[in-house]
């Protein structure tokens, strides 16, 4: 069984993906919290042919956690994190989980981002503020302050994504399991008047993006040069027929 063929096309099957990723990371290298994605591709072996072939997998996608740049916005609503963890909202996909901290507090005092979405505590409840008590003093811990008086805090959460995630909207991940409460704030924290930017970069995304194309077109002239060795092989037995 000759084997090159579907070598090169399953390689190319994975480039596609890869191209795919880096395409939707160019995109978002503007959106605020959000998480660039990388592929990783594992070796498959198979054994269908006489000799033992590898073929690359689907690929598993995944989140790349490098924390992207704090600007200072001035916004007391406007919150970003140090270190790791993230926001929990409530959304229709149930709770996901962000890195954009800006937020808005509704005439009824409930904490939302800007889409609406509530913000949630610890315990995964709404956060609900007086809007008539006062300015809004966050601290490290996430805990509301308004006059003095701690009104609420918000939650920040660790989440896994070494396993399969769903994206919510722009910034957001939908886990497979819940995220749990950070409750040291030593290495992790909140900090106010700051917005974290996306952890893309756009020119490392387009050397690879020209990298991947590159790729792309060698596996292409690979299958053709292999395509056009098949049909010379059957002319030429054709004529001696």
């Amino acid at each position: 069984m000759e084997t090159s063929l579907y070598v090169s096309l399953s390689g190319q099957l994975s480039l596609e993906q890869r191209l795919a990723t880096i395409a939707n990371n160019v995109a978002n290298a503007g959106t605020v919290g959000f998480r660039a994605e990388g592929v990783h591709f594992d070796s498959v072996l198979s054994s269908a042919s006489p000799v033992p072939t590898e073929f690359p997998s689907h690929g598993q996608s995944h989140a790349v956690e490098t924390a992207g740049a704090l600007t200072r916005s001035g916004n007391p609503l406007d919150v970003a994190i140090q270190g790791g963890g993230y926001f929990a909202i409530q959304t229709l996909a149930g709770v996901a989980y962000t890195r954009d901290g800006r937020m808005q507090v509704l005439e009824s005092g409930e904490l939302v981002t800007l889409n609406g979405h509530p913000v949630l505590d610890a315990g995964n409840a709404p956060i609900v503020l007086d809007p008539a008590a006062g300015p809004v003093a966050i601290g490290r811990d996430g805990m509301i302050s308004q006059n003095g008086k701690q009104s609420a805090a918000i939650g920040l959460f660790a989440i896994d994504l070494s396993q399969p995630y769903r994206r919510y909207e722009n910034s957001g991940l939908v886990p497979a399991q819940p995220g749990s409460p950070i409750l040291s704030f030593t290495a992790d924290g909140i900090v106010q008047g700051f917005v974290e930017e996306s952890n893309v970069n756009p020119i490392r995304e387009m050397t690879n993006l020209i990298r991947v194309t590159k790729a792309f077109e060698s596996l292409a002239a690979a299958i053709d040069d292999s395509s056009n060795s098949y049909k010379s092989a059957i002319q030429t037995l054709a004529a001696r027929v």
